[in-house]
Protein backbone atom coordinates (compact mmCIF):
# COMPACT_ATOMS: atom_id res chain seq x y z
CA UNK A 1 0.00 0.00 0.00
CA UNK A 2 0.99 3.60 -0.88
CA UNK A 3 0.66 6.72 1.13
CA UNK A 4 1.15 10.22 0.28
CA UNK A 5 2.42 12.46 3.54
CA UNK A 6 1.35 16.08 3.31
CA UNK A 7 2.60 18.46 5.93
CA UNK A 8 4.81 21.72 5.42
CA UNK A 9 7.10 20.43 9.00
CA UNK A 10 10.03 17.87 7.58
CA UNK A 11 10.24 16.65 11.50
CA UNK A 12 6.19 15.97 11.50
CA UNK A 13 6.40 14.10 7.81
CA UNK A 14 8.99 11.73 8.61
CA UNK A 15 7.61 11.31 12.16
CA UNK A 16 4.10 10.23 10.15
CA UNK A 17 5.89 8.51 7.32
CA UNK A 18 7.94 6.56 9.44
CA UNK A 19 4.76 5.32 11.70
CA UNK A 20 3.10 4.28 8.38
CA UNK A 21 6.51 2.21 6.81
CA UNK A 22 6.53 0.65 10.53
CA UNK A 23 3.11 -0.46 9.84
CA UNK A 24 4.09 -1.37 5.88
CA UNK A 25 3.33 1.44 3.86
CA UNK A 26 5.50 2.56 1.01
CA UNK A 27 5.68 6.64 1.04
CA UNK A 28 5.77 9.72 -0.94
CA UNK A 29 6.35 13.26 1.25
CA UNK A 30 5.55 16.77 0.13
CA UNK A 31 5.49 20.26 1.82
CA UNK A 32 2.40 21.87 0.81
CA UNK A 33 -0.45 21.31 -1.62
CA UNK A 34 0.98 21.86 -4.36
CA UNK A 35 3.38 19.45 -4.08
CA UNK A 36 1.50 17.02 -3.56
CA UNK A 37 -0.94 17.57 -6.68
CA UNK A 38 2.58 17.46 -8.65
CA UNK A 39 2.95 14.04 -6.91
CA UNK A 40 -0.26 12.51 -7.58
CA UNK A 41 0.30 13.44 -11.54
CA UNK A 42 3.43 11.57 -11.19
CA UNK A 43 2.03 8.43 -10.21
CA UNK A 44 1.46 5.90 -8.96
CA UNK A 45 -1.55 7.19 -7.41
CA UNK A 46 -1.42 6.11 -3.24
CA UNK A 47 -4.27 4.44 -0.99
CA UNK A 48 -3.87 7.28 1.04
CA UNK A 49 -3.24 10.99 1.74
CA UNK A 50 -2.41 12.62 5.61
CA UNK A 51 -2.71 16.12 4.85
CA UNK A 52 -2.31 19.03 6.89
CA UNK A 53 -4.56 22.35 7.26
CA UNK A 54 -1.89 24.52 7.49
CA UNK A 55 0.86 24.85 5.26
CA UNK A 56 2.07 27.59 2.62
CA UNK A 57 1.68 27.65 -0.99
CA UNK A 58 -1.69 25.49 -0.71
CA UNK A 59 -3.14 24.19 2.56
CA UNK A 60 -4.98 21.26 3.34
CA UNK A 61 -8.30 21.90 2.61
CA UNK A 62 -7.56 23.21 -0.68
CA UNK A 63 -5.66 20.44 -1.52
CA UNK A 64 -8.66 17.80 -0.34
CA UNK A 65 -10.95 20.19 -2.73
CA UNK A 66 -9.20 19.93 -5.55
CA UNK A 67 -8.41 16.26 -5.24
CA UNK A 68 -12.25 15.31 -5.28
CA UNK A 69 -12.26 17.56 -7.83
CA UNK A 70 -10.39 15.20 -9.75
CA UNK A 71 -12.04 11.56 -10.81
CA UNK A 72 -8.50 10.30 -11.31
CA UNK A 73 -7.88 10.77 -8.01
CA UNK A 74 -11.51 9.67 -6.28
CA UNK A 75 -10.42 6.25 -4.96
CA UNK A 76 -7.93 7.55 -3.02
CA UNK A 77 -8.64 7.98 0.74
CA UNK A 78 -7.64 11.38 2.60
CA UNK A 79 -6.93 11.54 6.33
CA UNK A 80 -6.71 15.51 7.67
CA UNK A 81 -3.72 14.81 10.20
CA UNK A 82 -3.91 18.63 11.62
CA UNK A 83 -4.02 20.52 14.90
CA UNK A 84 -7.14 22.40 13.82
CA UNK A 85 -9.56 21.04 16.56
CA UNK A 86 -12.69 22.99 16.40
CA UNK A 87 -15.64 21.42 15.55
CA UNK A 88 -16.23 23.45 12.71
CA UNK A 89 -13.04 22.88 11.02
CA UNK A 90 -13.63 19.41 11.29
CA UNK A 91 -16.87 19.57 9.68
CA UNK A 92 -15.33 21.99 6.65
CA UNK A 93 -13.05 19.19 6.24
CA UNK A 94 -15.17 16.13 5.67
CA UNK A 95 -17.22 18.16 3.91
CA UNK A 96 -14.62 18.63 1.79
CA UNK A 97 -14.00 15.46 0.94
CA UNK A 98 -11.78 14.08 3.84
CA UNK A 99 -12.72 10.50 5.25
CA UNK A 100 -11.33 11.13 8.67
CA UNK A 101 -9.42 13.69 11.00
CA UNK A 102 -6.96 13.01 13.29
CA UNK A 103 -5.64 15.73 15.59
CA UNK A 104 -2.31 16.88 16.33
CA UNK A 105 -0.51 15.37 18.33
CA UNK A 106 -1.53 12.27 18.04
CA UNK A 107 -0.17 9.03 19.11
CA UNK A 108 0.87 6.15 16.60
CA UNK A 109 -1.74 3.88 18.54
CA UNK A 110 -4.50 6.47 17.50
CA UNK A 111 -2.82 6.91 13.75
CA UNK A 112 -3.46 3.07 13.78
CA UNK A 113 -6.87 2.98 15.03
CA UNK A 114 -7.96 5.94 12.68
CA UNK A 115 -5.76 3.38 9.26
CA UNK A 116 -8.97 0.35 10.97
CA UNK A 117 -11.79 2.47 10.81
CA UNK A 118 -10.98 2.98 7.17
CA UNK A 119 -10.03 -0.50 6.48
CA UNK A 120 -6.31 0.79 5.00
CA UNK A 121 -4.23 -0.99 7.73
CA UNK A 122 -1.98 -2.80 5.70
CA UNK A 123 -2.20 -6.62 7.69
CA UNK A 124 -6.00 -6.19 8.20
CA UNK A 125 -6.67 -4.86 4.41
CA UNK A 126 -4.34 -8.27 3.46
CA UNK A 127 -6.11 -10.88 5.42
Amino acid sequence: MRALVVDDSRAMRKIIAGALRKLGYETVEAGDGAQALTALGEGPLPDLATVDWNMPVMDGLTFVTQVRANREYRAMTMMMVTTEAEHGQIVRALAAGAHEYLIKPFTVEALEEKLALLGLLPEVAGA
